[in-house]
Formats: C-alpha cells, sequence, structure tokens
C-alpha cells in the first residue's frame, strides 16, 4: 500500500470517532494530567490494512524459526547454562507484555487524540502477540529441552517466587495508579524507549553467542514493533508538555519511572547476559558496556536531553548514580549473588562460576575476584550435598539481605539502605529514591498539589513474610517446585542431573525455618533497629558484614 493511502485511510479512520453529547463521559481510569492546550497528532498514522499483512510475515518467520530449531536439534547443542536462566526470563516476560495491553484501555479515554487512540489500539494487538509468541517460545523449551522441570510450572508460581515476585510488581506498575505515569510515562517513555534495548536487542546477541538462535528470532520480531510504541510515548509526552501544569507531574514520573526501571530490568538482564552464558570471549561486550551504548548514549543524550528545551525536567542525577551503580558499586553482580544464594527456592539450576569465567570477570571488571571470587568459590564447594546444608545456612561471610519494599529488589548495595516507617510499618529501602516512591511520589498529595489518582504500595510485597516461620521443605512444597518423585527439587545450584548429586526435601528440613528480615526488623526495639542500620550500611561488597568493632 502507498505511504499516500495509508495517510488517506488514516484520516477517514478519525471521522468514525465522536465525543456524545447527549451524557457526561464517565472517566474509567483517572490521571491529575490536563490536555487542554495538546496538539493532537499521530506520527506514524499506522492503520490495520498494512499492519496485519507486516505482522502476518513476522509471525511466519517466527514459527518457521521453530519448526527449523526443532529440525536442527538446537535443543541438544544450546548451553544449559543459559537455557536455565530462560526458565525465570520467560516465565516473567509475558506478564509485562499482557500487563502492556492492558494499559493501552486506560489511555483511551485519558488521553484526548482520537488520532492517536488508533495507534493504541494497534499497540495493545502488537503486546497480546508478543505474550503469545514468548508463551509458545517456553513451550517449545519445555518440550525439547534436557530437564523441562520449571518451565513447566512457572506461569502459574512465579508471582509467588523469591525472584518472580520483583517481575511482577515490575509488570504491574503498568496497570496501577495514575494512567498517564502508569501507561504512558513508567511504560513507554522509559520501559519500551530506554530498557527494551538492553532486553530485546542485546539479550539475543547473547542467546545466540550460546547456541540459542530461537530466542533472537522472537525477541527480534517483538523489538521491531516498539518503533511504533516509542512513537505513542513520544505523542503523548509532547501533549502533555504543552500544558505547563503538567510539568510537576512529568518531573515526579519520570524519576519514579527511571529508578524502578533500572533496578530492576539491569537486576535481571545484566544477570541473564553477565551470568547465564558461557561466551567468554575477551572482545564481547560487556552489560556494562552495553548499557552504556543503548541506554546512557542512545536514550539518555539522544532521545532525552533534546526534550529538556521544552521543559521536561530530566533526572540527570538518577541516570549518572544508575552508571554508578552498575560500573563502580557492582549492582548486577550484587544481585547474581542474591539470586544464587537462595537457589533453593527458585525454579531453575544455576551452574557455578568456573576458573575461566572468573578470568572473564576481572578482564571486564577490574577487581571483581577481590571481591565475589571467594563467594563464588565456597558455591562451588557447597554445590552438592555432602553433609553440609545449602550455602545460604552456612558460613561463608554473607549476610542475607533486607528486601526493598519498593522495587522489591533486595538492599545489596548495603551502603544504600535507608528505612522509614511508612503507614505504621518500618520498611527498608534499596536506596533513597525507592524511599521517596513509596514516602513521597506513591500518595494522595505531592508538593501540596492533590493528586488523588496516584495511589500507594500496599500488600504483602515481600516474598520472605509470606513464608515467615515455615520449614523450607514446606516452603518449596507450597510453591511446587518438587520434581515428578515428589522429593527432588527443581531447582538445583549445579547443573548435573544424577539424581545422587540432586537436593531433596529431605535436606531442606534438616535447614532453620525461615525467617523474613521485615518481620524481624518490626519487632525490634528503636535502638536495636538503629543499632542493626549503622551496622547493615557498613557491610559489603558482596554481602559481607560489617567487621566486627574491636
Amino acid at each position: 500500500m502507498s505511504r499516500q493511502s495509508v495517510a488517506k485511510a488514516h484520516q477517514k479512520i478519525q471521522e468514525l470517532s465522536w465525543e456524545p453529547a447527549y451524557h457526561e463521559p464517565v472517566s474509567q481510569y483517572g490521571t491529575d494530567y490536563t490536555f487542554r492546550k495538546a496538539q493532537k497528532k499521530d506520527p506514524l498514522k499506522q492503520v490495520l490494512r498494512s499492519y496485519f499483512p507486516m505482522q502476518e510475515e513476522k509471525d511466519h518467520r517466527v514459527y518457521g524459526a521453530s519448526d527449523g530449531a526443532i529440525r536442527g536439534n538446537m535443543f541438544r547443542q544450546v548451553q544449559e547454562r543459559w537455557l536455565e536462566w530462560q526458565k525465570l526470563f520467560l516465565s516473567i516476560i509475558p506478564l509485562p507484555e499482557i500487563s502492556a495491553a492492558r494499559a493501552m484501555p486506560l489511555l483511551f479515554r485519558t488521553v484526548p487524540n482520537p488520532e492517536l487512540h488508533n495507534g493504541q489500539a494497534i499497540q495493545m494487538i502488537d503486546e497480546v502477540r508478543h505474550s503469545t509468541i514468548q508463551q509458545n517460545l517456553k513451550r517449545l523449551y519445555m518440550n525439547n529441552y534436557i530437564d523441562p522441570a520449571g518451565f513447566n510450572s512457572s506461569l502459574r508460581n512465579f508471582q509467588s517466587d523469591y525472584c518472580g515476585t520483583i517481575g511482577r510488581q515490575f509488570a504491574e506498575g503498568f496497570i496501577t495508579g495514575d494512567a498517564i505515569t502508569a501507561a504512558s510515562i513508567y511504560l513507554t517513555i522509559v520501559a519500551e524507549t530506554a530498557f527494551t534495548n538492553t532486553l530485546f536487542v542485546a539479550m539475543p546477541a547473547e542467546a545466540a553467542a550460546n547456541g540459542d538462535y530461537l530466542l533472537p528470532t522472537v525477541f527480534h520480531s517483538v523489538q521491531s514493533d516498539e518503533s511504533r510504541h516509542i512513537s505513542n510515548g513520544y505523542a503523548t509526552l509532547l501533549m502533555a508538555l504543552a500544558d505547563e501544569d503538567n510539568h510537576q507531574l512529568l518531573a515526579r514520573d519520570l524519576r519514579y519511572a527511571w529508578w524502578n526501571n533500572h533496578r530492576v530490568v539491569d537486576a535481571a538482564i545484566g544477570t541473564f547476559i553477565e551470568y547465564g552464558t558461557k561466551d567468554r570471549r575477551k572482545d564481547r561486550e560487556s552489560y556494562a558496556e552495553m548499557w552504556r551504548r543503548w541506554i546512557y548514549d542512545d536514550y539518555y543524550r539522544s532521545y532525552l536531553v533534546p526534550l529538556e528545551k521544552y521543559g521536561l525536567e530530566i533526572p540527570h542525577d538518577l541516570i549518572e548514580e544508575s552508571w554508578n551503580q552498575i560500573w563502580n558499586k557492582g549492582y548486577v553482580h550484587e544481585v547474581a549473588q542474591f539470586f544464587a544464594t537462595g537457589w533453593l527456592a527458585n525454579y531453575w539450576r544455576i551452574d557455578p562460576m568456573t576458573d575461566k569465567d572468573f578470568e572473564w570477570f576481572e578482564y571486564k571488571y577490574p577487581g571483581w575476584y577481590d571481591k565475589y571470587g571467594a563467594w563464588w568459590e565456597n558455591y562451588n564447594r557447597l554445590s552438592r550435598p555432602n553433609g553440609h546444608k545449602p550455602i545460604v545456612f552456612e558460613d561463608v561471610d554473607y549476610e542475607y539481605p533486607h528486601r526493598c519494599w519498593t522495587c522489591m529488589v533486595p538492599c545489596l548495595v548495603r551502603e544504600d539502605m535507608v528505612m522509614a516507617k511508612v503507614d505504621g510499618q518500618w520498611r527498608t529501602y534499596c536506596h533513597e529514591m525507592c524511599k521517596w516512591t513509596d514516602e513521597t511520589a506513591f500518595r494522595p498529595t505531592y508538593q501540596g498539589r492533590q493528586t488523588p489518582n496516584m495511589g500507594k504500595l500496599i500488600g504483602h510485597r515481600e516474598w520472605e513474610t509470606l513464608y515467615h516461620g515455615w520449614n523450607w521443605a514446606d516452603v518449596v512444597s507450597d510453591m511446587g517446585f518438587v520434581r515428578d518423585d515428589g522429593k527432588t527439587m527443581v531447582a538445583q545450584p549445579h547443573l548435573d542431573l544424577n539424581p545422587d548429586k540432586m537436593w531433596t526435601l529431605d535436606h531442606l528440613r534438616k535447614c532453620p525455618p525461615l525467617a523474613s528480615p521485615n518481620v524481624l526488623l518490626n519487632e525490634m526495639s528503636d535502638d536495636e533497629r538503629t543499632a542493626f542500620a549503622a551496622r547493615y550500611v557498613k557491610g559489603g561488597p558482596a554481602g559481607r558484614p560489617a567487621p566486627a568493632e574491636a
């Protein structure tokens, strides 16, 4: 179809939209933003007549690659270390996609732009398609990989697991609170415009290096839709900027959205790329190098900074601090260590690091071995059951971390941990920014302005609190992470499927009960809590407890 006919078709579609004059429309989803002065334009002018043939061709390529992977026996050649981490990734990623689909209706009435509604409707179809092909990818892995356990149960279990709860809070941010905050700023302006670069471009490159060419096919098909989603967000952002009353809210939301995306996406994708790979070529990019190129240069400097002249207040300090966390504070390495510490509460097998891995990390992150090497050596030593307990219960110079109430990633960079009593409960936060999000941003009043649509962060947000006081064997059984024999655990701290080398529920019954750090925090006296905080922030790196005072 010619570009001219597409434009004419798009113009014709607008004639189908009208504002009813016979009643007052009911607001389905609230926002504190106003759009009184906005120019109402859709820069892409996408129509279904051109959209469906394009998507059909992309689906042919995806399912053709799936058939080729099966015929070519890809699943016996791909690195096990890589596919094990896909049990976590492919259990979580369909939820953000379907939440993004659900987010689009939040904008239909909220954003007064009939021209843009067409693009939002198409994005909704995109997101459903993404979730479908991603879940089909997981199904193919489950049916063809040597160890399907974990793939087969994660869709119903991940939201209550040690790591999956982090992904759940991230995805639900697309559909909760102020409609513009959630579905536009958090989703399209930050998550899709900035962080899909590492998610859907950098990560597929690592998959291919580990013998998995099916994931790149699927996720490049997904990423090719993101330009339309970015366009939807950009058009909405320009509309919001046109009204000066929105600038205060935009500054708030961009800070919140940037920081929560950084905490969750960098934690997950950084770990997959750095610790889920067997590709240790010295000339391949580290996650820090990818982040600097894809997010710092392409998003921050090329996309965000030019918007300053239109009045957008950019969180320069948070973007620099995010880089500081990744490069100087070892954020990704701390997260990977945390995942491995709690291997027994997960549903995939985490491969120990080897000398080749150590050499690569030291080359890319000078000083890595002094911080993390000894712990990973202990992880390897304790990976097979031999009269000892899982590593989390052994003396390996590691203090189990407190959770961040807001992003739910634990307070792993110990020096940044802060506390506050909010809504009658003492809470820990991984950084002052997460404290600000809970204590200031998600409130019915912001800087003296009424913001009734923002809501707040509530509920049993910490996984450990759900199982406080339980025996570990009962925890794993309750989550459903047990193999068909009824006793062997799905999760293992190694890749050896020899039954004699695998951990069972019997091993866990001998372990101390699970204790929630947040429950214990709220049981402390004020003096004990103050002393705990002072000691905790002196700990690390690599989870080391603070040195005892002489």
